[in-house]
């Protein structure tokens, strides 16, 4: 069985409160809020089991899905932060250390952005095979990696239903919020 940590040492519980003015950097670190939110939720008390599911021979199972969000959290944050982007050695880390990793990224990334008065400064750059590195605007940004990374998530939830495990009860995604 998997260790659980502690809901309140991971960020993404409940969503944070709404910034109260819409800038640019609100409204992408509020769009990652909502990502953090779901990824939370779609990946709370996964078993070993459900870690292994996978729907088709041909497909990424939970695991693997997870895994795949870790890399493009790291993304979005390497840009923000305007850092090399680094990422773990294949199969290095934890299920729980994976996810933990995942969410304190949204969270900066999040906090980064919101406090941002230019994105256009965030250029994303990704080091090719042959050594060359390609540069991306943030709005790359929007549309590749976060726009991946929700996408994948509602791939967890898919996944974990098929398996027999439905996402928690009382979790609103509307509100970002959990009823007791």
């Amino acid at each position: 069985m998997l260790q659980q940590i502690n809901s309140q040492e991971l960020p993404y519980y409940e969503i944070p409160e709404a910034p109260a003015n819409y800038t640019a950097g609100t409204v992408a670190g509020r769009m990652i809020d909502g990502l953090g939110f779901r990824y939370y939720w779609a990946t709370e008390g996964l078993t070993e089991k459900d870690l292994a599911y996978k729907p088709g021979e041909k497909t990424r199972s939970i695991l693997d899905t997870a895994d795949h969000i870790l890399v493009l959290s790291i993304m979005t944050l390497s840009a923000l932060e305007k850092t090399d982007m680094v990422f773990p050695k294949q199969g290095s880390l934890s299920f729980k250390e994976m996810r933990k990793m995942t969410l304190e990224n949204f969270k900066k990334s999040s906090d980064i952005l919101k406090k941002s008065k230019d994105l256009s400064e965030y250029v994303m750059k990704i080091k090719r095979g042959n050594g060359e590195v390609a540069e991306y605007p943030f709005w790359n940004q929007l549309n590749g990696p976060i726009a991946d990374a929700i996408w994948h998530v509602g791939q967890i939830v898919s996944f974990r239903r098929s398996a027999g495990n439905p996402l928690p009860k009382g979790v609103s995604l509307l509100t970002g919020k959990v009823r007791k």
